[in-house]
């Protein structure tokens, strides 16, 4: 209502993500906003990266689904809805790398639901060791719920990683896949929508590879750096 409002009048240019948001912000769209995207560092995320280590330190065997969360734990981040889905998907391992304000209620939901032996929660992971927890997955899951999550550039890591991606069907999150080509989109606040999308991944292997090399074509022309730069 003050600076704000009196930022964007005088601004010469305004940037925002994605399209849905240059299109429907109250605060931007009348500006007539550039869209350019956040990008992602295709060099360190990569499908080359080493995550057997991970899965070591956890004791999740290199056979088992591990199906991967990064992210806040607040509540727009729809985490309620991963440790649900978990329920429906019983031979895979769910992991959570985040911390946020509702670590502890959700790893109580966790063992109000019975699956405490398969969701983990790591907290908070080091930069340097972030590219190699997205290898150490097979599915990565973006289960936002509300307009908060503007962009979801972590799933363009886990894209850049060269794993298949479900995200939830929310403004600015799905302009980031094709939907059936790069990844899938789940219905949000619907864990077992979400589950089944899981379990149709971790049953098609080839479905996976195809996903994750399409998405990290996707990552290379369009979110570089150097292409957003």
């Amino acid at each position: 209502r003050s600076l704000g409002a009196s930022t964007l009048r005088n601004a010469a240019r305004v940037v925002v993500t994605t399209r849905t948001y240059a299109a429907t912000s109250r605060a931007v769209w009348r500006y007539n906003p550039t869209i350019i995207p956040n990008a992602v560092d295709h060099r360190r995320f990569r499908p080359d990266v080493d995550g057997s280590r991970i899965r070591s330190t956890l004791s999740i065997p290199p056979d088992v689904p591990l199906v991967l969360l990064v992210g806040r734990i607040v509540p727009h981040k729809g985490i309620e809805h991963f440790v649900e889905a978990a329920r429906y998907v019983p031979d895979a391992r769910f992991l959570i790398a985040g911390e946020g304000s509702l670590l502890e209620s959700m790893k109580r939901l966790a063992v109000s639901m019975g699956v405490s032996d398969r969701v983990r929660f790591v907290g908070r992971v080091s930069e340097a060791r972030l590219p190699e927890v997205y290898a150490a997955c097979d599915v990565f899951v973006l289960p936002s719920v509300s307009r908060l999550e503007a962009f979801g550039i972590v799933a363009l890591e886990a894209m850049a990683t060269g794993k298949p991606v479900i995200v939830a069907d929310i403004p600015g999150v799905r302009e980031m896949i094709v939907d059936g080509q790069d990844g899938l989109l789940a219905d949000p606040v619907n864990s077992m929508d979400l589950a089944e999308k899981i379990r149709r991944l971790l049953a098609d292997p080839e479905a996976r590879r195809a996903m994750g090399q399409r998405g990290r074509e996707k990552v290379l022309a369009s979110f570089s750096i150097e292409r957003v730069t």
